[in-house]
């Protein structure tokens, strides 16, 4: 296909857009956490994300080709574990700054590397070892200045943090597995889908009247989540991963900013502690024996 040839320029453009409005989404739900229950939250991320996901799909004229499927079970499992991530997530969002919450995020490559290793057999590398290690040395420094204080909601905080990121990483695991068979517009919709219905089913438990600008947030965390993902899907396309490492981390600077210019928080010690250790953890995981690949031709 056309669309496969390597465009490194484009594609680091687009990793750069997808960070920023990864972090435009995580700032639209920490606005509404205080108003709006975590159901009705992941509800309308996940209902309007399937907006630009179903444009882009017509716009490449896949839809709705590309939602056939010969794995509805895995669909499932993988919708229902990127569900249970989002759900913990915002949690996490709502109880941390979001450059603390985007950073524990960051721990998925290192839990999905290990995943490879205990369920899909996969060889338990150098590269491993040291990204895990890293790893537990910025959590570590991370969680432990707030063991030695007040036990308050920060701590709940990470928690649901490093849950999410398990979560994500059981998540991504499952693609890795479905994703021989079904194409990429497909596991992102069904996710959507599931995480739409998730969030719907809280509605008994009680959702809470809404009105601008709480609604006009909430709208706009779905249309930033479904944009982040397109362009993520296409930067992949463009560029290769190796090459794309260097600006994964620079998404880390929007949150941070986010934090600072929106919300008022500074960084703490120990998130500047974690943060070099906690990032060069993942991009072990992330980036392990890829620097020299070149990618496949379609």
């Amino acid at each position: 296909m056309h669309d496969t040839a390597e465009r490194p320029l484009a594609g680091i453009l687009l990793r750069l857009l997808s960070g920023l409005l990864f972090t435009g989404m995580m700032v639209c739900v920490k606005a509404v956490s205080t108003e709006v229950p975590l159901g009705q939250t992941v509800f309308f991320r996940s209902a309007f994300a399937l907006l630009p996901i179903v444009a882009f799909m017509i716009w490449r004229r896949e839809f709705p080709r590309a939602l056939a499927t010969r794995r509805p079970l895995g669909h499932l499992m993988r919708s229902g574990l990127g569900a249970a991530a989002m759900f913990a997530s915002f949690a996490a969002v709502a109880r941390l700054p979001v450059a603390e919450a985007t950073l524990l995020a960051q721990l998925s490559p290192v839990a999905m590397a290990v995943g490879g290793v205990l369920l899909l057999g996969e060889r338990f590398s150098l590269h491993r070892a040291v990204a895990l290690s890293l790893v537990l040395v910025g959590v570590a420094a991370l969680v432990l200045p707030e063991l030695q204080g007040q036990m308050d909601g920060r701590l709940l905080g990470y928690a649901l943090g490093l849950l999410a990121a398990l979560l994500t990483a059981g998540a991504l695991l499952t693609v890795r597995r479905i994703s021989r068979t079904e194409t990429a517009a497909s596991i992102a919709f069904y996710f959507v889908l599931v995480t739409a219905l998730a969030g719907l089913a809280t509605l008994p438990l009680g959702w809470v009247e809404t009105a601008w600008p709480t609604l006009g947030l909430l709208v706009l965390s779905g249309l930033f989540g479904g944009a982040a993902h397109i362009c993520m899907t296409l930067a992949l396309r463009y560029a290769e991963v190796s090459r794309l490492a260097p600006f994964e981390y620079v998404a880390l600077i929007w949150p941070v900013l986010a934090d600072l210019w929106l919300f008022g928080q500074p960084l703490s010690p120990g998130f500047l502690l974690a943060l070099p250790f906690v990032a060069g953890g993942a991009a072990l995981a992330a980036f392990e024996g890829r620097g020299f690949r070149r990618p496949l031709r379609q």
